[in-house]
């Protein structure tokens, strides 16, 4: 086959003379010349659509932004030296494709809520779903969640100082300081993309004004972040679930026509759940591929001083006395118990506390010389056991250690203690400002081997850097106890966390810790195991906290306090075993939490 002429001169052409052929034809026909020109000059220096690297670049963008699947997490690929949890991948997962980006986070403690939030707010953002973002926390997490957000996730969120940083894009907050004015017409009159709310079972009672503002924010996503999404009744649960999603379970009436039996006690309990289910994510420690170093507890029995324990004694007497005057009376007792807990970690803390009882009693009181006699005693006091056996511990380690106390008097006398053995240690306690704190964490953290804690300390705050820890005395309240444990035993703890109880013997503190650690097994128990005996245990009737005082004050004597203290461990001990061999007994109970945490099951939680 022979080509035409015509095909011929085209086959020796080359594609661009081809194309400036035609192109010239066209212009000639509809176009100015000019135009047709700057067109031809474009053509002879390589335009810029003929560089072969700025093609590669722009099909590696275009490839970047491809999504291979519905539920792909496109904030993934900005992340690369951050790798969140199967659990906290999932629960994000869940919360953008299938709840609509309005949801309640209540994993139990230490699984990473947080991070869960960060990732549901990256992903809005890197959509183009969310720019205006405001995320409110108690004001001691303000500089940990900007900090978190800005290391881990490259969000440029700013702390709320002055009332022009309203203005900024994302903005961290304390709720008290957004409520107040000149700030709360600021925020109120604001259109949020996106706000969290962390700690948010503080929002239980619609009654409060913490509630009602968070109620009249306006916003197209929100998340609730909380490990205890129910503590006292359901009702708790409907308003915290009205405020993600009005109308989700009916108005309040129907709602307890629906589901309630009693304040505690569901019905109708499927039906709920699946209501649940569409706004809420509970993921458990005990859930598949969610792993934590391993916890080892060991009880330190201290000898008291002669002078350390007729101060107990004295006070011990003196506490029965006045129950004994009062003729049964408990709700006049509850707070005179307190000196017999503080005698057990320091004489300055009983100091405080009975000089502050010296000065409300009536000067004509026969009971000023009584306790200004317990005052003396302690002027003979020249030592603490506890502090000494807890430095032996702290140099014994040679690492970083974090010590609790309830006390602040006690916190005080530690610092002193310590500082006067050349031993750097920083206090953390509620009161000190925000920056404070921040400050002292990061002293923690680069250059002090000791943290002395109060309450606040268990709170919030991220130790992971730490696995030593020194409860000085111990609260009562169990969940208190694991709070402080939370702090250091959490993801991202790389070391088998170290618990060491200081327990002084002969005193209320070596009975508490027996009935707490032996009976229950505190300490090697999980949160969400935790939550299910204590909530079967105090049934309305008291907390564990409230009857462990009302047993030491009605025991006339240390073998009646054996006695009482031996039943309620005996009732713990069963609850705990049935909680954790799943009886029948444990299956039909109607414990709340139980069936809240079946809820858990249905986030995907990849090993």
């Amino acid at each position: 086959m022979f080509n035409s002429p015509t095909s011929q001169t085209a086959s020796n052409e080359s594609g661009s003379a081809i194309f400036t052929r035609k192109l010239h034809s066209l212009v000639d026909l509809q176009c100015d010349r000019t135009w047709f020109e700057e067109l031809q000059n474009r053509l002879t220096r390589g335009g810029p659509w003929d560089d072969w690297t700025l093609y590669q670049l722009t099909m590696e963008a275009e490839q970047a932004k491809r999504i291979e699947s519905f539920e792909q997490l496109l904030s993934l690929r900005s992340l690369p030296s951050f790798e969140p949890m199967p659990h906290q991948i999932s629960t994000a997962r869940k919360v953008v494709h299938e709840m609509g980006g309005r949801a309640i986070l209540a994993d139990e403690v230490g699984l990473g809520k947080t991070i869960e939030a960060g990732l549901i707010l990256k992903e809005y953002i890197v959509r183009g779903l969310a720019k205006r973002i405001l995320i409110l926390v108690p004001a001691s997490l303000v500089l940990q969640w900007v900090r978190e957000l800005n290391q881990k996730f490259g969000i440029a969120a700013v702390a709320q100082k002055k009332e022009h940083t309203w203005g900024y894009d994302v903005v961290v907050a304390s709720i008290d300081t957004a409520k107040r004015e000149p700030h709360r017409d600021i925020v109120l009159g604001t259109d949020y993309d996106l706000i969290i709310i962390d700690e948010a079972h503080k929002l239980k009672n619609k009654k409060t004004t913490n509630y009602q503002f968070a109620n009249q924010l306006r916003k197209k996503y929100c998340l609730l972040l909380t490990a205890t999404p129910i503590q006292n009744d359901l009702d708790e649960l409907y308003n915290l679930i009205t405020l993600l999603k009005p109308g989700q379970l009916g108005g309040q009436s129907e709602f307890a026509a629906n589901f309630v039996v009693d304040k505690r006690l569901p019905k109708n309990e499927d039906q709920l759940q699946e209501a649940l289910s569409t706004v809420m994510i509970r993921n458990r420690r005990g859930d598949g591929g969610i792993h934590f170093t391993k916890r080892f507890v060991k009880n330190i029995p201290i000898e008291l001083s002669a002078d350390e324990k007729a101060l107990y004694d004295a006070v011990t007497g003196f506490v029965r006395e006045r129950y004994d005057e009062s003729g049964g009376d408990m709700s006049s007792m509850l707070s005179l118990v307190t000196l017999q807990r503080e005698v057990c970690s320091s004489r300055d803390a009983v100091f405080l506390t009975l000089v502050n009882l010296f000065k409300k009693t009536a000067e004509d009181s026969p009971l000023r010389p009584k306790i200004w006699e317990l005052v003396d005693k302690i002027k003979n006091i020249k030592a603490n056991t506890k502090a000494e056996k807890a430095m032996e511990l702290v140099k014994e380690f040679g690492e970083k250690v974090i010590i609790f106390t309830e006390y602040r008097a006690t916190q005080e006398y530690l610092l002193q203690f310590f500082r006067a053995q050349n031993m750097v240690a920083v206090p953390y306690r509620g009161g000190m400002n925000r920056g404070k704190k921040d400050w002292m964490m990061d002293l923690f953290r680069g250059r002090a081997q000791v943290l002395i804690a109060t309450e606040a300390g268990g709170e919030g705050i991220n130790l992971q850097f730490c696995h030593h820890m020194i409860n000085f005395d111990l609260p009562w309240n169990p969940m208190r106890v694991e709070q402080r444990i939370g702090r250091v035993h959490r993801l991202g703890q790389t070391e088998d966390v170290k618990i060491y109880n200081l327990c002084t013997l002969g005193t209320i503190e070596e009975h508490i810790v027996n009935l707490l650690h032996e009976k229950i097994n505190l300490f090697e128990l999980v949160i969400g195991e935790l939550d299910h005996i204590l909530e079967r245990f105090e049934n309305g009737e008291g907390t564990l906290e409230q009857k462990l005082a009302r047993v030491l004050i009605e025991a006339g004597n240390d073998d009646a306090l054996k006695e009482k203290l031996s039943e309620l461990g005996s009732s713990l001990s069963r609850i705990r075993d049935e909680v954790q061999t799943g009886s029948s007994a444990y299956a039909a109970a109607p414990d709340l939490l139980v069936k809240l945490d079946s809820l858990g099951e249905s986030v995907e939680v990849r090993p």
